[in-house]
């Protein structure tokens, strides 16, 4: 069984601090108690925890329930998200000694990095938050949204999730994938600098996302199913397609996700299982094409991963496996700016255009 490090080398600590980490993936407490720049008992991740950390950035998602497809399910979701993307855009400022920003370009996240300032990147977990109307997407662009996770758990009028719902209603399918609107939703996202997440998505809404999207998709908090046969988990055709959009898998720290589950006794998680994801995608597309993200607040967490506080152990256990410096900081950060960056870059040619 694999065990936590007894300690983590100055090297590691050192590095670590000097990278820009980045964490796509982290849910915030609704309703909003106003304390993120608190070291609260109970968040995984508050901006003191990423402070201590070393953690340089964080996606803090406005994550809103699947439920009814109808008019009044839809404006109900509309206004929850637009609220939660509001309560994310007050998460800056100095508080306690510790400054933070809501960044909604690269370069601005680069730049509040090289001043000692965290930065926060809001983005949207599921579509069902713009209900069946692409306009919302402008407002969630407006708050500074960088991502949209198209489905959550359940089919929404977008696409097909991974795992369906019969509580809602839900068939196995009920698009075959994606719809007509969720088409017209990755254009407008596309347009807006908006990149879709893939993540909870079935494997048919993925591959057609790769196909429809004009820029790199991502799978902001999924894990290998070749390594752990979970829906949640993306196979080798769609981790090929990932790479042919130029995308990137965000290998995230649920143990569901990265082992399967002992015949006895609780499935524990550990950092070098997710590692063991990262090596799968390394070897089979590539260091350019995945990176890390928690879940935390969301469900994820492992044994040495409990908090904000822990990511150097990741970072060490990369540096134990051989990965070089490059390797990491593209692992930590680098692979996901690319990816918003080129997102920003085809926004910015169809606003010429």
């Amino acid at each position: 069984m694999t065990t936590q490090p007894s300690s983590v080398s100055p090297d590691a600590v050192a590095l670590h601090r000097a990278l820009f980490t980045l964490d796509s993936h982290i849910d915030i407490p609704w309703p909003d108690r106003n304390d993120a720049f608190e070291d609260t008992a109970d968040r995984r991740v508050d901006l003191p925890k990423m402070q201590q950390g070393g953690m340089s950035a964080g996606c803090f998602v406005a994550y809103i329930a699947q439920a009814a497809i109808d008019r009044e399910g839809h404006t109900q979701a509309q206004q929850q998200c637009l609220a939660m993307l509001d309560a994310i855009g007050r998460m800056q400022g100095t508080h306690n000694g510790i400054s933070a920003r809501v960044c909604s370009t690269v370069a601005d996240m680069r730049a509040a990095f090289e001043e000692g300032v965290l930065v926060v990147v809001p983005a949207v977990e599921n579509g069902y938050g713009m209900g069946d109307d692409p306009a919302l997407l402008k407002q969630f662009r407006a708050k500074g949204a960088r991502y949209v996770t198209l489905t959550h758990n359940g089919h929404n009028a977008l696409a097909d999730a991974a795992i369906h719902r019969p509580s809602l209603g839900d068939a196995p399918q009920r698009h075959h994938g994606l719809s007509a609107l969720g088409r017209e939703a990755i254009a407008e996202m596309n347009r807006l600098g908006i990149v879709v997440d893939v993540s909870h998505s079935s494997k048919q809404t993925m591959l057609q996302a790769v196909q429809v999207s004009a820029t790199p998709i991502v799978a902001s908090h999924s894990c290998v199913r070749t390594l752990c046969d979970h829906p949640r988990n993306l196979d080798d055709e769609q981790l090929d397609a990932l790479k042919e959009s130029g995308g990137v898998i965000q290998i995230t720290a649920m143990p569901a996700f990265l082992k399967p589950k002992p015949e006895e006794g609780k499935r524990q998680g550990f950092v070098a299982d997710l590692v063991d994801h990262i090596d799968y995608v390394v070897r089979r597309l590539g260091p350019e094409y995945v990176g890390i993200s928690s879940d935390f607040d969301g469900g994820g967490a492992l044994e040495d991963w409990q908090n904000a506080t822990q990511g150097v152990n990741i970072t060490a256990e990369l540096m134990r496996r051989g990965y070089d410096k490059s390797e990491i900081a593209a692992f930590w950060g680098e692979n996901f700016l690319r990816v918003l960056e080129k997102a920003e870059q085809v926004a910015e040619q169809s606003r010429i255009a």
